[in-house]
C-alpha cells in the first residue's frame, strides 16, 4: 500500500491502532516495512534503518469490504498499490524472497557502491547539469559526492547527492 513518503512508521502505527480499536486482528496477520537494520555502535543502533520502498508497506491481510475501508481511512495511507477497488496481491514466495535479499545484505537502500574516487560522471541535475567532473570523495551515510568540476578552466569541488550524477 501507498503511504507518505517519510511517515512510513507513523502510518503502521496508525493502522495497528485502528485495528485494535474496530478489533479486527482476524483479518490482518503482519505488516512490513522494507528497510535496513541501522548500524551497531557501541551497542546501541545508530540512526535509522533506510527505507528499499519509500512511502510503501507490505500487508498480509484478508481483504474485505471492511479491512479496505479501515485502511482507506487510516492517516498516513493513500491507498493501495495498482488499483483502487481491486489491489493486486503478491505471492507469498516472492515476500519470503524480498525479506531474504534484505537480510542477507543483498539489497542496498542507496547506490553508493556505484561510485568510486577518481570515477569520471556526468551531473544530470541541479546548478551544475552539463559539466563533467571527477569524484574525488564518497560520503555513503549522507549519500553525497564530493566531485571536482571544471568551471573556467578551474577545478572546483562541489558536493552533489547520489541521484545528481550518472557515470561518464
Amino acid at each position: 500500500m501507498h503511504t507518505y513518503s517519510g511517515y512510513e512508521n507513523r502510518a503502521k502505527m496508525a493502522l495497528e491502532e485502528r485495528i485494535r480499536q474496530t478489533k479486527m486482528e482476524d483479518a490482518f496477520e503482519e505488516i512490513l516495512i522494507p528497510a535496513e537494520e541501522p548500524p551497531m555502535v557501541a551497542g546501541k543502533r545508530k540512526g535509522k534503518g533506510k527505507k528499499f520502498f519509500p512511502g510503501y508497506m507490505l500487508v498480509r491481510m484478508d481483504l474485505t469490504d471492511d479491512a479496505w475501508h479501515l485502511i482507506k481511512g487510516t492517516p498516513k495511507v493513500t491507498g493501495f498499490v495498482g488499483g483502487a477497488t481491486n489491489p493486486p496481491s503478491i505471492s507469498d514466495e516472492e515476500v519470503e524472497r524480498l525479506t531474504n535479499r534484505i537480510q542477507s545484505g543483498e539489497m542496498q537502500a542507496t547506490p553508493e557502491s556505484l561510485y568510486d574516487a577518481g570515477d569520471n560522471i556526468r551531473v544530470t541535475a541541479g546548478p551544475f547539469a552539463g559539466f563533467s567532473g571527477i569524484i574525488e570523495d564518497v560520503n555513503p551515510e549522507k549519500g553525497r559526492l564530493r566531485v571536482l568540476v571544471s568551471i573556467f578552466g578551474r577545478a572546483t569541488a562541489v558536493e552533489l547527492s547520489l541521484d545528481q550524477v550518472e557515470k561518464a
